[in-house]
């Protein structure tokens, strides 16, 4: 078992999870933008392709991608958040879970073969989920999304420097996992990346596939 960061954050403030909810409730309502990380990942397939949203949260990326026509599903280890996005987009597949330890084999919605001749063609983890990760489940929790990925998938992951996960850090461990990395920007709308950017949208594929690796 893993000692993830965001189970230590709610284990020592149980209104941790109710309260993060309650904020994204509050931003929904006030007519805010929080589907740019959904728009990103519409950009990478067509409606219809299938979409994982990994540490899904609230699922306010993957169940804008469902409203949208995607077979969209969300995992996440916090069982108030996953209860939240059954309850807002009953229509998705909503499932607790370790990121390094699920089996995505088990899903309903979207059939998963780890030998890569199905699988997801996206999958995204915004949110700074990255970062929240037990460092030991870095790269299982790599390895394992790789695996569930379908011919050509691509993965697209966002977080922010100062979380003690580097991205120098980030890239070794895609390596690591057998991934490589196609694109770099520093925003979710795509701006470049450079070595002075404080934030790193990352989509990569599996290592040998896909395009050449972007760098700047």
């Amino acid at each position: 078992m893993y000692d993830h960061q965001w189970d230590r954050v709610r284990a020592s403030n149980p209104e941790h999870s109710s309260r993060y909810v309650q904020r994204w409730r509050n931003l929904a309502a006030q007519g805010a933008d929080i589907y740019g990380e959904a728009r990103t990942a519409a950009a990478l397939a067509a409606p219809g392709a299938a979409i994982l949203d990994a540490g899904c949260g609230t699922g306010r990326v993957a169940g804008h991608l469902l409203e949208q026509g995607y077979k969209a599903v969300g995992v996440d280890l916090d069982e108030v958040l996953i209860a939240e996005a059954q309850a807002v987009y009953p229509g998705g597949e909503w499932l607790v879970g370790d990121l390094a330890t699920f089996d995505y084999g088990s899903l309903t919605s979207v059939s998963v073969d780890p030998a890569g001749s199905d699988g997801f063609d996206v999958i995204i983890s915004a949110g700074n989920v990255m970062a929240f990760l037990d460092p030991a489940s870095r790269v299982p929790a790599l390895t394992t999304l790789r695996g569930a990925l379908g011919p050509d998938g691509r993965i697209i992951t966002g977080f922010g420097a100062g979380r003690g996960y580097s991205f120098d850090h980030y890239l070794a461990d895609l390596d690591a996992a057998g991934l490589s990395v196609q694109a770099k920007y520093s925003t979710w709308d795509l701006r470049p990346f450079t070595t002075t950017s404080g934030f790193l949208v990352c989509v990569s594929g599996v290592a040998g596939l896909g395009l050449a690796s972007s760098e700047g």
